[in-house]
């Protein structure tokens, strides 16, 4: 890792998972073009190194883990097709974190607003704090989203949450994101990194080769209608069938004892 790489992160190794910090506390972590650049070279970092198994996402300090995107910098945007660009600019990460083979958790220690829930929601499993709050208040700066969230909201809670959370504009706490199926556990915020760890080692004891299948398989799936993704469930599954972790899977549960995944 390349520490000059980073002026607004901080990327650093906890066993086997890449934590990745927002690192700008002052401006509640807003998502700065810069930042945004950041986070694709934490991904690229993340894909070239075998050891990573998996990625954590969270924000200093203990008030945002992203308060949303740079009003500094939407302001500047002075036409359609530069406000395009900008939203462009940003799909184009958050789809390189959903087909990064490794899976990305987030771990929410505060305000998700705006671009920051949209980063969220590229996650594959997020955790929150206690104190987290969860919006997409575009339409009070007259926009709507443009990170995500007019397709990735609905997906996980529905149309008419959704359309609740993009029209009113109104953020909700850690528990409403829970119930309504925005995320996947609340958790005391003393014990948020803790939690997230846990599950990065968890997600470390499994085959990488069958971890990488199932985020390819939920995915594209998601994206097809029922047929389609039954046919790519069976070309994933005997994909799986066929890897020396499958073998050594299977030979571990009748033998009774731990299996030792290679990845192959």
């Amino acid at each position: 890792m390349t520490e000059s790489l980073y002026e607004n992160l901080l990327v650093e190794r906890d066993g086997p998972a890449l934590i990745v910090t927002l690192n700008r506390p002052k401006v509640l972590n807003a998502l700065s073009h810069a930042v945004l650049t950041e986070i694709d070279r934490a991904v690229d970092e993340a894909a070239g190194d075998d050891s990573v198994r998996a990625v954590i996402i969270t924000g200093s300090g203990d008030r945002a883990f992203a308060a949303g995107a740079d009003i500094a910098e939407l302001q500047a945007l002075d036409s359609a097709l530069a406000g395009q660009r900008h939203s462009h600019d940003a799909h184009r990460l958050l789809h390189k974190m959903i087909d990064l083979p490794k899976p990305i958790i987030m771990a929410v220690n505060g305000y998700a607003l705006g671009g920051g829930c949209e980063l969220a929601m590229a996650g594959d499993l997020i955790l929150a704090a206690d104190s987290a709050r969860f919006g997409q208040p575009e339409i009070n700066l007259g926009i709507i989203p443009g990170f995500g969230g007019t397709f990735r909201l609905p997906r996980l809670v529905g149309r008419l949450k959704a359309m609740e959370m993009v029209l009113l504009g109104e953020m909700i706490d850690a528990q409403e994101a829970h119930r309504i199926g925005l995320i996947n556990e609340v958790v005391p915020a003393a014990g948020l990194m803790e939690r997230a760890r846990e599950w990065a080692g968890k997600i470390a004891s499994k085959s990488p080769a069958t971890v990488a299948l199932v985020k390819r398989a939920v995915n594209e799936g998601l994206e097809v209608d029922a047929h389609s993704a039954a046919g790519l469930e069976a070309v994933y599954f005997g994909t799986a069938v066929g890897t020396e972790d499958r073998r050594e899977g299977t030979a571990a549960f009748l033998e009774k004892r731990q299996p030792n995944f290679s990845g192959r």
